[in-house]
């Protein structure tokens, strides 16, 4: 008999119209989940892609990554955007190590207990990596939810626990079918109920979607304007960690000096680089990317 809920109509579309990632191989090891779920945060699948590879490559399972330095993770970040993200994900694969005998554990409550972890992540990994049945709530999931089931525009800027009730509501009692579901209805956001330009047309779930019955009431999508770039402290994060990255030693303070010309907004950019923790200084007068040199072993 065929499924009519919602779940069922979604996850049969997922089936036959999913794009084809790499991450979504059913022989992908639980490391290889998580590390996507880390990158995929605010960053586009195009940029991911490449990265994740090479990741991978290099860093197959945790005791590797655990084993090298944070500066290398960094320097493997590149450009993705947000890298303190590489040293979470390198202190997660120490705890991991530490904790869990080098394998991703499938509890979720010890994944909510590993170093840079929080809500999301946790549930995707025990959803896509080990086929749980938890709510997997982003961005794109709150926004199908909010529109087909509430009939509201858009969701908010952030995650409530209302969001996870309301999507754990959807999912089909079986732990399999449920994470097929998850990863359907985020898909579905991703690709067809877009913020600004939702195509229902080709929706596997027009027919009762209340947001669409009510009309389809604006705003459609969020209308805070993209953050500017240039100009800003970002910017100069970016130009102070990238040349950091370039260099296999300590940096002298007088080559970071001309990255960028303005002194107080270098030193603030340079001051918060040290805060996050993505740098460090060595004497009085040079930096380096944070861990730049020999580690102790990392046992379990």
């Amino acid at each position: 008999m065929t499924d009519t809920t919602f779940a069922g109509q979604v996850s049969r579309w997922y089936e036959e119209n999913a794009r084809d990632l790499p991450w979504r191989k059913p022989e992908v090891s639980p490391w290889a989940i998580l590390i996507s779920e880390v990158m995929l945060q605010q960053t586009p699948v195009a940029r991911v892609l490449p990265a994740w590879q090479a990741w991978l490559d290099r860093w197959p399972t945790p005791a590797a990554l655990a084993g090298d330095s944070p500066a290398e993770a960094i320097r493997m970040w590149g450009r993705l955007g947000y890298p303190r993200r590489a040293v979470r994900l390198r202190d997660c694969a120490v705890a991991i190590v530490e904790r869990h005998g080098g394998e991703v554990p499938d509890r979720l409550e010890q994944l909510l207990a590993l170093p840079g972890v929080g809500t999301y992540t946790a549930r995707a990994v025990a959803a896509f990596a080990y086929g749980q049945r938890h709510p997997v709530v982003d961005t794109n999931v709150r926004r199908v939810v909010c529109r087909a089931i509430a009939g509201e525009p858009d969701a908010g800027p952030a995650t409530r626990p209302a969001d996870l009730v309301a999507t754990e509501e959807l999912l089909p009692p079986e732990p399999a079918a449920a994470a097929l579901a998850s990863a359907a209805i985020m898909e579905l956001g991703a690709v067809i109920c877009t913020a600004r330009s939702p195509r229902c047309d080709a929706c596997p779930v027009n027919a009762i979607c209340a947001w669409r019955a009510s009309g389809r009431v604006a705003p459609i999508g969020p209308t805070r304007r993209p953050q500017r770039y240039a100009g800003t402290d970002r910017q100069v994060r970016g130009l102070l960690l990238g040349l950091l990255r370039e260099s296999t030693g300590p940096v002298p303070h007088q080559r970071l000096d001309q990255v960028w010309a303005d002194d107080v907004q270098r030193a603030r950019a340079l001051a918060g680089l040290v805060t996050d923790g993505l740098v460090e200084p060595i004497g009085e007068a040079s930096f380096r990317l944070v861990g730049d040199g020999p580690l102790a072993p990392v046992t379990d």
